[in-house]
């Protein structure tokens, strides 16, 4: 398929620019893929269209606080820089993105803080807007990272055009966030409130856990027509035994797996065996599914509402079907749902 056919015209009042004020209150697009069925309802609702025994797959990634803001020795330019992800530890070394990039060469050192409280060095140059810089820290692990979350902020997509606020801490994260590595949050998570998922629990939906740390490449846009020829950027995913028995016993008794993300998706079509079962692995996955796809491992996605011509659109069209899918997006335009990663939600099933 070519890039062109996921291309559509998105209302800019449609961006949501804050969350829900209950997660679980957002509105949710049910898509039934064998039927053509589209229903609106609301992502409570979701414990309707499943039954015991069914599972559950989350992302349990955490979002750091990624952007920070320094300046320029001797200039004092205000910069900002993108953490992206920690290269080496004991050297406090990082692949990060800055902005403006033109004036930031090697050698260059960038101050953070009223009191200059962090300093750091620009040691190499990646791309035309990334860096690898180093954390000039004396102190040990813990009053560094004390220091990132002090001086970073919450990495808010620059869609939502105002400055991160303290509910941001908060709402930018799912209830069940873990393990720190993501730029990005896995949006179709931060739909689930604790009592949400005490409900689906006590239905009998079993949930299993993945990691995958969701980068910025996630939502960079497709600039090649062809779409077998584009590359992901590489993100690092882990997924244990225990969460591989809970996904497998349900598939092997017939019950329903439920993807929540596309980034748990991602996850899960990197790691299954020949009996399309899960498997554990841990490692880099730059795996980029465009229809047709035969899906191994989940019955069912949940999803946000996504950019056009991205990643995410495209795998959501490569499970649902590219025409049901497109119709549904067209639909959410009309009947003025939020998108993007505040907005609503999408249940493909």
């Amino acid at each position: 398929m070519k890039l062109s056919q996921f291309r559509f015209d998105l209302p800019l009042n449609l961006i949501a620019q804050h969350p829900a004020k209950k997660r679980e209150d957002a509105r949710m697009m049910v898509v039934h893929r064998h039927t053509g069925v589209i229903e609106n309802k609301h992502f409570r609702d979701i414990i309707d269209y499943f039954d015991d025994k069914d599972c559950f797959v989350v992302n349990n990634t955490k979002v750091f606080p990624a952007r920070m803001y320094g300046r320029k020795e001797k200039t004092g330019a205000k910069i900002e820089v993108f953490l992206l992800r920690e290269l080496n530890k004991p050297n406090r070394l990082w692949d990060v993105i800055v902005d403006p990039a033109r004036k930031i060469r090697v050698g260059n050192k960038l101050y953070f803080g009223d009191n200059e409280d962090l300093v750091a060095e620009v040691i190499d140059n990646t791309t035309s807007r990334g860096r690898t810089i180093r954390f000039l820290w004396e102190g040990d692990e813990e009053s560094f990272r004390a220091q990132l979350e002090k001086l970073g902020e919450t990495p808010l997509p620059k869609y939502i055009k105002r400055k991160p606020e303290e509910e941001d801490k908060e709402r930018y994260q799912t209830v069940y966030a873990k393990h720190e590595g993501a730029v990005a949050a896995p949006t179709a998570g931060l739909h689930f409130s604790r009592e949400l998922i005490k409900r689906l629990e006590i239905k009998g939906i079993r949930f299993a856990e993945v990691t995958l740390h969701t980068g910025l490449g996630t939502f960079r846009p497709i600039e090649v027509e062809d779409l077998s020829k584009h590359k992901m950027d590489a993100e690092y995913y882990h997924i244990d035994e225990t969460s591989c028995k809970v996904v497998n016993r349900a598939k092997e008794y017939g019950h329903r797996v439920c993807s929540i993300g596309t980034t748990t998706m991602r996850a899960m079509e990197s790691s299954f065996t020949a009996q399309k079962l899960l498997k554990p692995s841990e490692g880099w996955t730059n795996m980029f599914i465009h229809p047709p796809y035969e899906f191994n491992i989940a019955d069912a996605l949940v999803t946000n509402f996504h950019l056009p011509k991205t990643s995410l659109l495209i795998m959501t069209c490569a499970f649902a079907g590219y025409e049901l899918a497109m119709e549904a997006y067209k639909k959410a335009i009309k009947d003025k749902y939020r998108f993007f990663s505040y907005g609503d939600s999408l249940l493909v099933i």
